[in-house]
């Protein structure tokens, strides 16, 4: 049943304190006084900022759970937007915490210039940190742009920690993907190195290493040359 699979499987189917200065005091506040006043403030500011270091490492509630939203494909940042307002003018902050559109850099190869854009892992979803209540369910449910949860059927099914985990450090990595345009068995054209410009056939890809094995006609007979996948592109 969908409702016993792991959430991301269907889906793979298918978010700077101005300080004041003492100078211009009055004449007749001594140095002393002005030396307790400045102890006091910053006393006022460390706890300050104690107190908000406190409030951002509240823990969320027990029943915090990741949803994922379906959008329509290419909307997910706008949708993200509404519903980043939505949950500030309705006051949800303390029910709705992270609204997170999947992405990743990848490194691409067009026109012989390698560029790095950023991709949507998952287009048409977006990820929901929340708890979930009629509440919480109808802001979410009833923002422009969102067509619903993705469940079993009106019912939204979370995240497994690990799905989320898996997908928070895929958006964190520091090395960009490597965008894989051709697979084995085809054409391809060596476009850097001393073979730039010949042809071959793709014989095997190491996606862990980014290297493919290339077959190239030289002299007669046909030579493995092992190249980065960014030394080639389809032919």
């Amino acid at each position: 049943m969908a409702d016993e699979n792991s959430v991301i499987d269907n889906i793979a189917d298918e978010a700077e304190d101005l300080v004041e200065s003492l100078e211009g005091a009055d004449a007749d506040v001594s140095v002393d006084q002005a030396e307790t006043k400045d102890s006091e403030t910053e006393a006022e500011t460390e706890d300050s900022e104690a107190e908000a270091e406190v409030e951002e490492e509240l823990p969320r509630p027990e029943n915090t759970e990741w949803y994922v939203i379906h959008s329509y494909s290419g909307y997910e940042n706008k949708v993200e937007k509404n519903l980043m307002h939505r949950i500030e003018s309705m006051g949800m902050q303390d029910k709705i915490f992270q609204v997170v559109v999947p992405t990743e850099e990848e490194v691409e190869l067009r026109d012989g210039h390698r560029r790095t854009v950023e991709r949507r892992v998952f287009p048409g979803y977006i990820l929901v940190e929340m708890v979930l209540d009629e509440d919480s369910w109808y802001v979410v449910r009833n923002t422009p742009g969102v067509t619903g949860f993705v469940g079993s059927g009106n019912k939204p099914i979370p995240l497994r920690p690990d799905e989320v985990d898996t997908i928070l450090k895929r958006m964190e990595a520091e090395a960009p993907k490597i965008k894989v345009s051709f697979k084995v068995g085809e054409k391809v054209r060596i476009v850097e190195g001393p073979f730039e410009d010949f042809m071959g056939t793709v014989d095997d890809i190491d996606i862990d290493r980014t290297r493919v094995k290339v077959l190239v006609n030289f002299f007669g007979r046909e030579t493995p040359i092992e190249l980065d996948f960014l030394q080639v592109e389809r032919a």
